[in-house]
């Protein structure tokens, strides 16, 4: 093996071991008793494995709930960033209209525009219609994606204009042909999109935070503030017990499909 791969693979292996350090360190904790997180000694896998950290997470704090509402609200967005994101893609790619080419940078725009800006504004307009506080106002305001937009619109440019003329000529509608055409074809470009919709909205604590109030409609990351307590402090262990039962399912769907993940990021050029 050469000196320089094995300098590469040294630096990716340091570089992994620093990423996935905090998580071993959180199920490492999530599994200690309370008399052992609470200790001088720092020791990186637990000496006496417990549970009752994982049963205090789930009887304290009405997490399956939470992972539910997760499911919800996550599920509902994705939905309709495709249902919207798909169609308006497939036209930027494959419509001759005035001002597209202004339009696209208008999406490439956007995406300096963090979600914080417009927060304010969007809370506003929720209160005046009276949808604060409700599964509408978690979901709504993302509906549309910039990111989405431009990923979809590569993957689409892609696709060879012989196609979609062939579908044309077959009678098929440009709906039609951007959903029974353009989506199937930009499989792995969808999958790597839903896992970053997915994981930025599971993993969302600022807006839920601000648009609801309601326990009930507590998402994965605002569940988790539950298990603090100002007088007391923190529960460390059930609070990693929670936290690593928050994030189990984002690993299991990556791990599932991880495949086109990387496949549909590396189909998504920038050359049409």
């Amino acid at each position: 093996m050469k000196p320089n791969t094995i300098i590469i693979l040294g630096l990716l292996a340091i570089g992994a071991a620093l990423v996935l350090l905090p998580f071993v360190w959180l199920i490492s904790v999530s599994f200690k008793p309370h008399a052992e997180i609470f200790t001088t000694n720092v020791t990186l896998l637990p000496h006496q494995i417990t549970l009752t950290n994982y049963w205090k997470a789930l009887t304290q704090t009405d997490i399956p709930r939470y992972l539910l509402n997760g499911v919800i609200v996550t599920g509902s967005i994705l939905i309709l960033q495709l249902a919207v994101t798909v169609p308006c893609s497939y036209a930027m790619a494959h419509r001759n209209f005035p001002g597209r080419s202004l339009l696209f940078g208008g999406v490439v725009a956007a995406l300096l525009v963090p979600f914080h800006v417009t927060a304010i504004p969007i809370f506003i307009g929720l209160a005046e219609v009276k949808l604060l506080n409700s599964y509408t106002a978690l979901i709504l305001p993302f509906a549309a994606t910039a990111f989405g937009l431009f990923l979809l619109r590569q993957a689409f440019a892609q696709i060879p204009s012989d196609i979609i003329d062939a579908a044309r000529v077959d009678g098929m509608s440009e709906m039609v042909i951007a959903w029974r055409i353009g989506f199937p074809l930009c499989a792995p470009t969808v999958i790597a999109f839903s896992i970053f919709s997915v994981t930025a909205h599971w993993n969302d604590l600022f807006w839920p935070l601000i648009a609801t109030t309601d326990p009930s409609l507590a998402t994965p990351p605002r569940g988790i503030l539950f298990f603090r307590d100002e007088e007391s402090g923190d529960d460390v262990g059930p609070l990693m017990a929670g936290a690593a039962l928050i994030t189990a399912p984002l690993v299991i769907g990556f791990l599932l499909a991880q495949k086109r993940f990387i496949q549909g990021l590396a189909n998504t050029g920038l050359k049409k």
